[in-house]
């Protein structure tokens, strides 16, 4: 009884600001902005310029937090089942459902007109499409529509450093294209060694994620082949040139430590080793990205700008 009527008193609590960051998904939001600035320092053989720099990651992580609010109401009756998830602002009720929409509705139209007056209408298009990609044809329709939404959508998850390139150029270029890649092949090992971990949930709620459509066994062999495909694309910026041995080296050891972590999920039998693997995906993402900035600064690729720039 007690119980109940802490969870009635938590529900009826008025909303923080900190509800509403929770609502923009901060974590989240703050990897993929890594990789967008990233993807604007490696379009640049200087520095890029400061009102770059400024409004295009604000505009572009505007528009990311605006998706994750979208996520956020569109989910709410299923996180609200979840354990992962039931203590969030709208499926805990302490942000309505109208709040939630104006919010997201403010985000996402401010970050968009930063983009679209003060970088380029081009970055600005862009950054809706991911977020409608994510917030719309992933989280209502992929989501529960296919086992496959995590590779279909990732797409959209996988656009920040092109964001990021194209705020510079104005532009889109194959190599922004070799980053979206490695993102795109990173996300499937990434959410499946998750879902892995949190598969009798998503069964609950009727999200069809593989390990609750084609079993765990099956989504660990789908990691294993993911991982080395993500090994390979990995090696893709040093084979055509856009960046150099430091980069190689980081992205053969940390796809090293991403190989043997899927290799322990598949033929282990810890339960643990699905949600180390998630961890580990998410600082290789992290590290390789700032590995590529660092090879960027030590080993400049002036042909490579020349092309970009010329």
């Amino acid at each position: 009884m007690t119980g109940i009527s802490d969870g009635a008193l938590k529900s009826a609590e008025a909303a923080t600001w900190r509800d509403y960051l929770e609502l923009t998904k901060p974590k989240v939001v703050a990897l993929m902005m890594v990789t967008t600035l990233v993807g604007m320092l490696l379009a640049s053989p200087g520095m890029v310029p400061w009102q770059v720099l400024l409004y295009g990651n604000l505009g572009i992580a505007l528009c990311a937090a605006s998706a994750a609010a979208i996520n956020h109401l569109v989910d709410s009756q299923v996180d609200s089942l979840m354990r992962r998830t039931e203590n969030r602002p709208v499926a805990r009720g302490r942000v309505n459902r109208a709040s939630a929409s104006t919010f997201a509705l403010l985000l996402g139209v401010t970050g968009a007109l930063l983009l679209a007056v003060l970088v380029n209408p081009l970055t600005a298009w862009l950054t809706v499409a991911s977020l409608i990609g994510y917030a719309f044809v992933y989280t209502l329709f992929l989501k529960r529509a296919t086992p496959q939404n995590i590779v279909i959508g990732g797409l959209a998850g996988a656009a920040p450093p092109l964001l990021g390139w194209t705020a510079v150029t104005n532009q889109v270029d194959p190599h922004a294209l070799l980053l979206v890649l490695i993102i795109f092949a990173w996300t499937p090992p990434h959410f499946w060694s998750l879902a892995i971990h949190r598969r009798e949930e998503y069964a609950k709620v009727a999200i069809p994620m593989l390990p609750v459509t084609h079993g765990v066994e099956f989504t660990k062999l789908h990691i294993v082949l993911y991982t080395a495909l993500l090994c390979a694309v990995s090696l893709l910026p040093f084979a055509v040139g856009m960046l150099g041995p430091l980069y190689l080296l980081g992205a053969v050891l940390l796809g090293g430590g991403f190989v043997y972590w899927s290799l322990a999920l598949l033929f282990g039998s810890n339960p643990r080793t699905a949600m180390e693997t998630f961890k580990y995906s998410s600082i290789y993402l992290l590290a390789l990205f700032l590995i590529m900035l660092i090879d960027h600064y030590l080993f400049p690729r002036p042909l490579v700008y020349s092309v970009i720039v010329g």
